[in-house]
């Protein structure tokens, strides 16, 4: 297979979609790191299912306080206006439609927007956790994932076979070698890497890849 964009460059990539003031919650692990890529002149405030609002940076190593941390159990800092809340509180604003992103990994995505993000195998995620909360109160939800297993099995699916997380939830996804949206239950190709003809690209995808206009070369930065 081509050379794919590292974790970070993903990141990166879904972190140019988010808007200037936008409320985000990411999700525990690889989609923290969007957190980092926030582009010059726009800040998002960041949310965490466990009670904080307008968080900080990571600390430097050391200088952590452990009384502050995200669901992730990450150290964070806090800042001008950062707001701290309980639990149920944290769950009413995502339940009720007050975040405008949430960025979350995935096992799997079918090309109708449900979402598989949790497993009950031996390796898998014990439970679905805030994620089921997330992918439905959120006004937009955007997956980031490599694009194949580590075996090489698509994750981008006619329909998902693990537990689903949501139903029609997802709207874009984020992949080590595209960017793709959910449109009226298809997977609508919009940027891909150039080296990638669309040909490979369909081959390493479990789901038909629909054109609407001009694909973009999806390009990233070395981060």
């Amino acid at each position: 297979m081509t050379a794919k964009l590292s974790n970070a460059q993903i990141a990166w990539r879904a972190a140019q979609d988010i808007q200037d003031g936008a409320y985000v919650n990411l999700g525990i692990g690889f989609p923290e790191v969007v957190a980092r890529f926030q582009p010059p002149g726009r800040q998002a405030i960041f949310h965490t299912e466990n009670g904080i609002l307008g968080f900080g940076e990571a600390p430097a190593p050391g200088e952590e306080d452990w009384d502050l941390i995200n669901a992730g159990k990450k150290a964070v800092t806090i800042k001008p206006g950062t707001a701290f809340f309980h639990h149920a509180d944290s769950f009413a604003m995502v339940r009720g439609g007050h975040l405008d992103v949430a960025i979350l990994g995935a096992y799997q995505v079918a090309q109708n927007g449900d979402l598989a993000n949790w497993s009950t195998g031996p390796k898998g995620v014990p439970a679905v956790g805030g994620a089921m909360d997330l992918v439905h109160g959120a006004k937009r939800v955007a997956v980031i994932t490599d694009h194949v297993t580590k075996d090489g099995k698509p994750k981008l699916l006619e329909a998902c076979t693990l537990p689903l997380t949501g139903v029609g939830c997802v709207t874009r996804v984020y992949t080590s070698l595209a960017v793709v949206d959910i449109v009226d239950g298809r997977f609508v190709l919009r940027e891909k890497l150039a080296a990638l003809s669309f040909d490979d690209l369909q081959s390493l995808t479990g789901a038909a890849l629909h054109l609407d206009g001009d694909v973009a070369d999806l390009t990233c930065p070395e981060v």
